[in-house]
Parts: C-alpha cells; sequence; structure tokens
C-alpha cells in the first residue's frame, strides 16, 4: 500500500528541517510527503525553498494563514496513498511509530486508527496537568455525542483510508478539524476505528505550542454543532 503523509506546518523554523529528515527516514518503503505551508512569516518558508521542496513529493504555499484544518484540507487533495497519515510539523510526535499506526488497517481490521497518548506503555513526556483535564473532557464530551470510546480525540496521528476522507466534506480551518472529523466518521455506516498507543513529547509555549483555551472553546461548539447539523 502506499501511504501519503500529510504535513501542516505553521512558523515551524526550529523543528521543519528535523521532521521532514524523521518523516523521509521512517520505516516506510512506499511513501509520500506532502507539506503544507500555512503562510510562515519566520524564516521556515525558505527553508522549505532552499533545503526541502525538492526532495519532497509535494510542497503547498498558502498565500495566508488559513489554519490547520484548511491546510490538511489542501493536503488531502494532492494525496494519491491507499492510506492517509496526519503529521505535525513539530516534534511532538514519532514517525518512527508509523507502522503501528498502519498495522490495523494493513490487517484489515479498521478503516480508521487514532494514536492515543494516553494508553499503552509508551513514553510521554510531563508537561501541563489542565492541558490533560481539558484533552480528557473534550475526548469524554466527543465521545457522549458520537457514541464512541476513545480515549484521545485530540491527538494529532491519526490514519484513514483513503475512501474515508473521500467519503466526508470537512469544513472548520483550525483545530476544530479533529472534532470535525471524528464527529463525521462516527456517523459513517460500518466504519472500524482502532486506537493504538503512541509516545509523546509535548512542547511548552516558549517551545512553539499553538493551541489556546479559545481552540477548546471552538472544540466545545464543534461537537455540539457536528452532532447535531451536517
Amino acid at each position: 500500500m502506499k501511504v501519503s503523509i500529510v504535513i501542516p506546518c505553521y512558523n515551524e523554523i526550529n523543528t521543519i528541517s528535523e521532521i521532514i529528515k524523521a518523516v523521509q527516514h521512517s520505516p516506510l518503503e512506499n511513501k509520500e510527503i506532502i507539506l503544507v505551508d500555512d503562510y510562515s512569516t519566520d524564516g521556515t518558508r525558505e527553508i522549505i525553498k532552499r533545503e526541502i521542496e525538492q526532495y519532497i513529493y509535494k510542497v503547498i504555499y498558502h498565500e495566508k494563514n488559513m489554519g490547520k484544518g484548511f491546510s490538511l484540507r489542501s493536503g488531502f487533495k494532492e494525496a494519491n496513498g491507499d492510506i492517509i497519515i496526519i503529521q505535525d510539523a513539530d516534534l511532538e510526535y514519532d514517525p518512527n511509530e508509523y507502522p503501528k499506526l498502519l498495522k490495523p488497517i494493513i490487517d484489515g481490521k479498521a478503516d480508521v486508527v487514532y494514536g492515543s497518548r494516553f494508553i499503552g506503555g509508551d513514553s510521554r513526556r510531563v508537561l501541563f496537568f489542565w492541558h490533560y483535564v481539558g484533552n480528557r473532557f473534550l475526548t469524554q464530551l466527543s465521545n457522549m455525542f458520537t457514541n464512541l470510546n476513545l480515549s484521545d480525540m485530540e491527538t494529532c496521528y491519526k490514519a484513514f483510508r483513503k475512501e474515508v476522507l473521500q467519503s466526508i466534506s470537512l469544513k472548520e480551518d483550525r483545530f476544530g478539524f479533529e472534532p470535525e472529523i471524528t464527529a463525521k466518521i462516527s456517523k459513517l455506516n460500518d466504519i472500524k476505528i482502532y486506537e493504538v498507543g503512541i509516545s509523546y513529547s509535548g512542547r511548552t509555549y516558549n517551545e512553539g505550542k499553538k493551541i489556546s483555551w479559545k481552540d477548546g472553546i471552538r472544540t466545545v461548539y464543534c461537537i455540539f454543532k457536528y452532532k447535531f447539523f451536517r
């Protein structure tokens, strides 16, 4: 199977080269890398053009900042793989764990796989208590409305059979992507969703973390919105 790895990127000058190298060296033979630069202004775009663009399948440059959800939609449109993986442009998630993420799909057990930061025995950096509480709260609230029993709805690491993404229409431009796609795949008939434990090396705001409490409020809104409206 061919795997498309879609990487949304915004102002990641300190990590972009390293994460691309890590994805390139990940243990997948048949893969394509699609990088979406969401109008970076810190020098990231210049690094991409100088050091990265010629070595990967596709780079998409936005002419203004559109958000993570919009960037992912841009990347999905260019994907040729049988399976699509989402990869953040920071170093919080380890590309060496792609085989673990893909195994339930390759084995024919799953159509969608979430990489959970909260199950399994993998390493996890100790950081913010209230972020942890917020993530668990949002996951449980989402579960109440989707009737799923996920442990980590907000995780970056999600893998999909391409047909799954083609069967839904996505609208959210920012971090509302996570509850939106979870709600919409939960409504698909005969969808098989798995979770696998992954390692997680979170970062602080000084290290470049971007999600804020405002995105948490938007997530709550999206959980309600995509339960009751198409």
